[in-house]
């Protein structure tokens, strides 16, 4: 499983790059149902003006138009960057069956994010989800995204 794993984390990757490449934020999330990507996007807040418009949500809503239902059972989403709470939930509202990520929040707040810093696992556990969470998986490939982003002349924060 690790190999499938090592494959979809690498394509969000590819997408969070493309993203900071064009002005926006180091997330990505590609969400993958069997062996078929279904989605994969790039954080796109400033671009679209909506706060809202994290990676994992663009990639949910993406997913949900493409296969036509809001219940996306049997799909894994690959995140970048350990999932916000907002973004969490969301996973939970969609029924995703795992969430697999890179980096974790408190890397995010220390890039400058101003992030809520609760666990995925807390969030599972005080929620009673049931989604499976795998993470700090490439972790160091993932912070490598926070460096690209950081050297850059045109990066912003929210």
């Amino acid at each position: 499983m690790t190999t499938f794993y090592k494959k979809y984390m690498l394509m969000a990757i590819a997408k969070a790059r493309s993203g900071i490449d064009l002005g926006q934020t180091p997330f990505g999330a590609c969400i993958v149902k069997g062996r078929k990507v279904i989605s994969c996007a790039h954080n796109v807040v400033w671009k679209s003006m909506d706060i809202t418009a994290h990676a994992e949500v663009h990639a949910i809503r993406q997913a949900c138009s493409k296969l036509k239902t809001i219940d996306l059972k049997g799909c894994v989403l690959y995140s970048t960057c350990e999932p916000c709470p907002m973004c969490f939930s969301a996973c939970h509202w969609a029924n995703i069956s795992t969430i697999v990520y890179g980096c974790a929040i408190k890397d995010a707040h220390k890039a400058g994010f101003h992030e809520l810093t609760i666990s995925n696992k807390r969030m599972k556990q005080w929620g009673k989800s049931e989604v499976a969470i795998v993470g700090d998986f490439l972790r160091e490939e993932n912070q490598r995204l926070f460096a690209y982003w950081q050297s850059r002349e045109d990066k912003r924060v929210y």
